[in-house]
């Protein structure tokens, strides 16, 4: 999924196609997945005015990948319900994050196997921080406003946030986005779950950051040499 434009980053080009230590995130996401599985087939969503961009770095860069590429759509929703009309029946199915290029191959590959025992696999890490619900308002002259939500007290021992790769059998997702679109869904999983599938959850990894905004982005570049040249234990 790099069907986006990128706004919070305000980059010149997307942030899916940013240079990460010599490589679009891009690129560095599909390695991993290329790494873990090398025969997998890849569909990449991408805005329609970057399809040439696109083909034209895969060529350079001798990108080595199965790949067919779908325009995005609206929204996250459309773009992941575009590309399902490429999936074959009888595939498992691993939807993810183009600009979450820091995931590991052994996560994309433990994944896998275990999906083929489950019709949805969905990969968390456990919440560190406090929790507290609040809504929030922006004013007419930009300033941020929050109020408490009465009786709201989230246990953090129980909530747990979301990544992706999430895996699917291809029916079963099929199925499920033929779905009327609703706001309430925020990924793959959500769009499953009110369809009644079960979902399996796995642990993810800390590192297995979404690039969004600036910040993140500095974050990958400093995480990327670690996870190339791990520290040896003394």
């Amino acid at each position: 999924m790099a069907g986006g434009s990128g706004t919070r980053m305000g980059a010149a080009v997307p942030k899916q196609f940013l240079d990460l230590d010599g490589k679009a995130v891009l690129h560095r996401t599909l390695d991993r997945f290329m790494e873990a599985e090398p025969g997998i087939r890849v569909i990449t969503v991408l805005p329609e005015a970057y399809f040439e961009y696109w083909k034209n770095y895969c060529a350079v860069r001798n990108v080595v990948a199965r790949q067919t590429v779908v325009r995005g759509g609206i929204s996250r929703f459309h773009s992941v319900r575009n590309a399902l009309g490429a999936v074959p029946d009888g595939a498992l199915v691993a939807v993810h994050d183009g600009a979450r290029p820091l995931l590991s191959a052994g996560l994309v590959s433990r994944m896998f196997r275990q999906a083929e025992h489950v019709p949805a696999l969905i990969p968390v890490i456990p919440s560190t921080d406090t929790l507290r619900a609040l809504r929030r308002e922006v004013l007419t002259d930009g300033t941020e406003v929050f109020e408490t939500v009465p009786d709201m007290h989230p246990d953090r021992n129980m909530l747990f946030r979301v990544q992706t790769p999430q895996i699917f059998y291809s029916e079963v997702l099929k199925a499920a986005y033929g779905q009327p679109y609703d706001m309430s869904f925020t990924d793959d999983a959500s769009v499953a779950e009110r369809f009644g599938v079960p979902l399996a959850f796995i642990s993810g990894e800390a590192l297995n950051i979404k690039i969004t905004t600036p910040e993140d982005f500095m974050l990958a570049q400093k995480i990327l040499p670690a996870q190339r040249f791990p520290m040896q234990e003394k």
